[in-house]
């Protein structure tokens, strides 16, 4: 009989395996939807999984255990010690329900509700025996497969919590604006009754039924024990106030490219990004408050980076990810666009580096052609001589494109590529000398990530969105040129007259391409970079706005949202970058250069303690001469207009002079007119024959040596017109204008 008995056991658990093996319960895979979440865990973007529904994996390590305390009272208190099914509160259940007629309570156990969760019976069926007798199979083999921790955690990320949400981290953040971890007592009791009636208690629709459904729950757990009067009674004085159930997004672009990374989604459902949230946060509410004062289809970027471990703090892609309008979808810290000037720091970095300047280097911000390619300033106007910090830092056109001319824009671009920054250009183009004034694209995050190199001795490197992903970085100049050129962009390169400006010093510079496209600041601070981009993502102009008075300021309201870091007070200087008083126009120390040639004193950086002379002149085959017999012999020939007049001996040849004008006439209009009319003509231009003509100071036209300049003069007051040719020689005329 024993035996029998033993057989017939053994019989049944066999029967009872292979039909387990034959229909395992639908144990719901990985597949939760994504969500991209910033370092903190707050989530930035949710997708729903494919059948929908919201939900954000969480395990109950992550929930507070307030939580656990409420639905394991509220639901089932005996979790941790029955089989999957509690045959008590079976009877408990069947007898109520023969002796009222209908179900008082249900006896499900929280392994019967998550059998329920994820083999959801047909609407019919759902209070039918058959229904429950399938649960109760359902609960048994979930407790011979899983743990009770891995059965809890199916229940923590698909209970349901009304409309398209499941979960309890989900419902918390959705409804609440939290995560689980950090739920009060009376939160806590409002999430686990919930799933009772998921859309009949749902708080943001009906508060009074959800904190009807909360102080039942509170009432069975002072009742059991599980929590003090005191904690009850501070929790039901608490009232229901949610908020309504939308999607918060934050950094929607940077989640997105996120979600698109197969990198990143073969991590799981919960991908982590660097972003701080609530910097985030305050960065987008600054870009959205400045659309209220763009031109329509206007839009704004901005990228944060920390220096030190090159992680993206904020991403805003655009400014008002809701406006479609601003073609808000288009990610700009990724979009290829025109640089404007905000390369120029790389080149004169560059020119450091190969000993072509230091940084009081004399340069000439004058009319020049470069085989043809004649550029001129932002302003239109020309400042004479200058150093090459004044140059960088009032990102001066013409010294930028002579250094450029000298270094070789192949050399540029390819350096920079391998810093990372790559310049694109129509295929089949090679760089020119374009590409220092915007003649090439590059996006708001390589730029971002080669400024960095200013602030960490030259190395830029690549910005990090998730934490995985890997720490690259590139030379990109030396650490001597990069503490050079961030002291420029602070505050001019002056070792006399250091800059200070508080806890945080920035080194920034701007940027505006061609046509008024695309408008740039970036800045570098010791503890991060800061980008800012401001255009139309469709690439057209946007008239009268440029990185000056659009983007700059803007970076400095960005900088402003960073809290402040207490730093060193002075940060330590190269040992290669040393101090020197220089001479102009020659460029080399005051001690090794006579008196006589040393018009005036510069104090400036040099590198490895070289100070290199002067740049060749373009107007003279021998260069600078010292041992001409006029100091004007001493500068470069383009900057005669600025340093002093023609004087036998210092030039030579033919004299230029302007017809048609006589210095200190007065013009006057013909009656009735607004304006004087005004022709002129050079002589002694035969030789070179390219002629400029500036009218105090502003270029006007460039004409060969038999043509005419007609002018038409509305402004009175006191004038002057300059004329010069290619050879460094000029003529200029004094005049006023009266009578308008």
């Amino acid at each position: 009989m024993l035996r029998r008995t033993r057989w017939t056991l053994a019989a049944l658990l066999a029967a009872m395996l292979v039909l387990d093996l034959a229909f395992p319960p639908p144990i719901p895979p990985g597949d939760r939807g994504v969500v991209v979440a910033a370092r903190d865990g707050t989530p930035l973007r949710t997708y729903a999984s494919p059948d929908g529904i919201w939900r954000q994996p969480v395990t109950p390590d992550e929930v507070s255990p307030l939580y656990l305390q409420a639905l394991l009272g509220y639901e089932d208190r005996w979790f941790y010690a029955h089989p999957g099914v509690n045959p008590l509160a079976l009877a408990r259940a069947g007898w109520q329900w023969a002796r009222n007629g209908r179900v008082v309570s249900g006896g499900s156990t929280l392994t019967m509700q998550v059998a329920r969760l994820i083999e959801p019976p047909a609407a019919a069926e759902r209070r039918s025996l058959r229904a429950k007798l399938r649960q109760v199979v359902r609960a048994l083999q979930l407790e011979l497969r899983l743990s009770k921790r891995e059965i809890l955690t199916l229940y923590l990320n698909h209970a349901p919590m009304g409309g398209i949400v499941e979960g309890v981290e989900m419902a918390s953040r959705s409804y609440l604006g939290k995560p689980s971890r950090t739920l009060s007592p009376a939160e806590a009791a409002l999430l686990a009754a919930m799933p009772q009636a998921p859309s009949r208690l749902r708080p943001d629709r009906a508060p009074e039924a959800a904190q009807a459904a909360r102080d039942k729950v509170l009432a069975r757990l002072a009742k059991q024990g599980t929590w003090d009067a005191a904690t009850v009674a501070d929790a039901r004085i608490e009232r229901v106030a949610v908020q309504p159930l939308r999607a918060h997004w934050l950094a929607p672009l940077a989640a997105e490219r996120v979600r698109q990374s197969a990198r990143a989604t073969a991590g799981g459902a919960l991908l982590h990004t660097t972003i701080d949230v609530e910097l985030q946060a305050g960065i987008e509410r600054l870009l959205l408050d400045k659309t209220n004062g763009l031109p329509p289809k206007v839009s704004i970027a901005a990228l944060v980076m920390a220096n030190d471990s090159l992680e993206v703090l904020a991403y805003a892609g655009s400014a008002d990810f809701s406006d479609r309008e601003r073609a808000a979808h288009v990610d700009m810290v990724r979009g290829v666009r025109s640089p404007g000037s905000t390369l120029k720091p790389f080149l004169y970095a560059m020119a450091l580096d190969d000993g072509l300047i230091h940084s009081e280097s004399l340069l000439v911000d004058a009319p020049q052609s470069f085989g043809g390619y004649q550029p001129g300033n932002f302003q239109a106007s020309f400042s004479g001589p200058v150093s090459a910090s004044e140059a960088l830092q009032k990102s001066l056109n013409v010294p930028a494109v002579d250094l450029l001319d000298r270094i070789g824009p192949a050399r540029l671009a390819a350096q920079l590529r391998a810093g990372g920054l790559r310049l694109r250009m129509e295929r089949g183009a090679t760089p020119n000398l374009s590409l220092i004034l915007g003649g090439a694209g590059t996006t708001l995050e390589e730029l971002v990530g080669a400024y960095r190199s200013l602030a960490r001795g030259g190395l830029a490197g690549r910005p990090r969105l998730l934490p995985s992903a890997p720490r690259v970085e590139a030379r990109l100049m030396s650490e001597g040129a990069a503490f050079i050129v961030r002291d420029i962009l602070e505050g001019g390169g002056h070792p006399d007259r250091p800059f200070t400006e508080g806890a945080r010093r920035l080194a920034w510079k701007t940027g505006t391409s061609f046509g008024f496209r695309d408008a740039w600041a970036v800045g570098v601070t010791d503890e991060v970079t800061v980008g800012v981009w401001v255009g139309r993502p469709d690439g057209t102009p946007n008239p009268g706005f440029f990185g000056a008075n659009t983007a700059a300021p803007l970076l400095q309201e960005v900088l402003a949202v960073l809290p402040v870091h207490s730093g060193p007070a002075m940060r330590a200087r190269p040992a290669s970058v040393s101090a020197a008083v220089t001479c102009w126009p020659l460029g080399l120390r005051l001690e090794s250069t006579d008196p006589a040639h040393c018009a005036q004193h510069r104090a400036g950086w040099v590198l490895q303690g070289t100070a290199p002379p002067t740049l060749p002149d373009r107007g003279r085959s021998g260069g600078l001469n010292p041992s001409a017999n006029c100091a004007e012999a001493l500068w470069p020939a383009a900057l005669a207009p600025w340093v002093g007049t023609d004087r036998p001996g210092c030039g030579g040849g033919t004299q230029l002079r302007i017809v048609g004008l006589d210095a200190g006439a007065v013009l006057r209009p013909v009656p009735g007119a607004r304006a004087v009319h005004l022709q002129v003509s050079a002589q002694g231009a035969s030789e070179a024959p390219l002629l400029y003509w500036l009218l105090d100071g502003l270029p006007q036209h460039a004409s060969d040596g038999g043509t005419r300049l007609g002018l038409q003069l509305r402004q009175p007051g006191e004038h002057h017109l300059t004329v010069l040719d290619g050879s460094g020689r000029f003529a200029r005329v004094p005049f006023r204008v009266a009578g308008l």
